[in-house]
């Protein structure tokens, strides 16, 4: 278990690093060997990484690196819930130190002019329609991932590029309204480090009733079908 949370805490450190790296650049119009990053570079940059967090660590701690995950699977009996605390509380470490990392790599810049890419409901957007939104692109990663990651029928080779492309989606859609957490480990870990709280329970009870019920569904109706074909 100590190792399974271990993983937990790296996994989650890569996913909020690259992805709040990435974010803070094109926040401060950083550039690397050309342009600065661009939305579509975010986007990409927490795709790609979980691809890998999924291939990386998978086979140890399933690769949750998100509570909307763990409480998802464990609602629906495919996780134990004794072991939920410590996967959460890793979660939470892990964002953290990646939001930190986010801010060594950009220095004081980061905090005060980027937030260190903490995730907030945009302009004109209201917490209930913020909260709507990350209900629905939580629902969104999690139903992949419940898909992908529990049902035999599925090649376990799939897991990966799926989850991967399920977040970018779900960033891409929630992006411009939310900034696209899908993970309150996501949103809390650079908030902490700002120190900047805004509509913080959108952030927190969005992506679990999306990730629960996502899972409900999945494993209740739609992961007993079968092919007509």
């Amino acid at each position: 278990m100590a190792r399974a949370a271990a993983a937990e805490v790296i996994g989650t450190f890569l996913l909020v690093f690259t992805g709040t790296v990435v974010a803070t650049a094109a926040i401060l119009g950083a550039p690397t060997a050309g342009d600065a990053y661009s939305s579509l570079g975010i986007v990409l940059a927490f795709g790609l990484v979980l691809a890998a967090i999924v291939g990386a660590i998978g086979h140890v701690s399933g690769a949750h690196v998100n509570p909307a995950v763990t409480l998802g699977l464990a609602a629906t009996g495919k996780f134990p819930w004794q072991y939920v605390p410590a996967y959460l509380v890793a979660q939470l470490v892990g964002a953290i130190l990646g939001a930190f990392g986010t801010w060594i790599a950009f220095g004081s810049a980061a905090r005060s002019e980027a937030s260190v890419a903490a995730t907030f409901p945009q302009e004109g957007v209201g917490d209930l329609r913020a909260l709507s939104v990350e209900v629905l692109i939580t629902f969104l990663l999690v139903f992949v991932i419940i898909s992908v990651a529990t049902d035999n029928r599925v090649p376990g080779a799939v897991a990966p590029l799926a989850v991967g492309f399920a977040l970018s989606a779900a960033v891409f859609i929630g992006g411009p309204v939310t900034g696209g957490a899908v993970n309150p480990a996501r949103a809390l870990g650079p908030m902490l480090v700002a120190l900047e709280f805004t509509a913080v329970w959108v952030y927190i009870v969005g992506p679990v009733i999306g990730g629960v019920l996502a899972a409900l569904i999945y494993d209740r109706f739609i992961g007993k079908a079968e092919d007509p074909g």
